[in-house]
């Protein structure tokens, strides 16, 4: 059983993020890491691939260089092998190009089931996993809190405001789960001094058969046209409470718009 977990290599939310001047997100100026909602992919992807015969767990990632550490973590947690899109034509490619070039590789490299997070914590967007499964013609299970693979057919529960629905479909599929499938595993010291002997394949544009004006930021069909930096945060107002207080506050609320 093949199975293919696609990963984004995502800036820091913790650091100071903030478009480059092409209007791209600046990947040079913060620390980058593997992003936290594909780690539980991750860990499902192993625990399907633990409960399979002969099972494989691809991890797949496009980006830059430093994408590589995306993959790296996830073989340190338990991956069998990786692959790293990588090309100067791709800067700036959006979702839909994205998609296009996930879906060549994932084709390239075979699969059974492929699993993705619920969205990434920079574009927070949530659609790729529908992309993917568009493009490959594959039935769709997304934002799975539980996913369970027998006898080759895909089950899961998604969990809604007022219902839980029970998902199946027969492989090859496509699935998202979310952060409420499990708590990812560490990677152990020994995880991580065997990730470092597992192979990782890295492709280009001319590997996928992909035309670079079909991709990256002039291929675009989603671009930023404006963005304008957040203003530096002010001083509080206080309020003095001799007996008004609430109205005060009620005031200055009202004068905010918040009420």
């Amino acid at each position: 059983m093949k199975i293919v977990v696609c990963v984004k290599y995502v800036p820091d939310a913790a650091g100071d993020r903030q478009f480059a001047e092409d209007l791209t997100t600046d990947r040079e100026s913060v620390d980058g890491l593997l992003s936290e909602l594909d780690e539980y992919a991750v860990e499902q992807a192993l625990q399907i691939g633990e409960n399979a015969d002969d099972a494989e767990v691809t991890v797949l990632t496009v980006g830059p260089e430093d994408a590589k550490d995306a993959v790296r973590k996830a073989l340190s947690m338990g991956a069998d092998r990786g692959v790293h899109v990588e090309d100067e034509d791709l800067h700036g490619t959006d979702a839909l190009g994205t998609s296009a070039v996930l879906a060549k590789a994932i084709e390239k490299t075979g699969y059974d089931l492929v699993v993705c997070g619920m969205a990434s914590t920079d574009g927070t967007m949530a659609a790729m996993p529908a992309m993917l499964a568009e493009r490959l013609g594959v039935p769709q299970l997304t934002f799975l809190s539980e996913v369970l693979v027998e006898d080759g057919v895909v089950t899961g529960c998604r969990d809604g405001d007022a219902a839980t629905e029970h998902l199946q479909a027969r492989l090859p599929a496509v699935v998202s789960v979310t952060d409420l499938s499990g708590e990812a595993r560490y990677p152990s010291f020994k995880g991580i001094m065997a990730a470092k002997k597992k192979p990782v394949e890295s492709l280009d544009l001319d590997d996928l058969g992909i035309e670079a004006d079909k991709v990256g930021l002039e291929g675009a069909w989603t671009k930023v046209e404006d963005a304008t930096p957040r203003p530096a945060r002010t001083a509080g107002t206080v309020v003095e409470d001799k007996g008004e207080g609430g109205k005060q506050l009620a005031e200055f609320l009202a004068g905010q718009k918040f009420i």
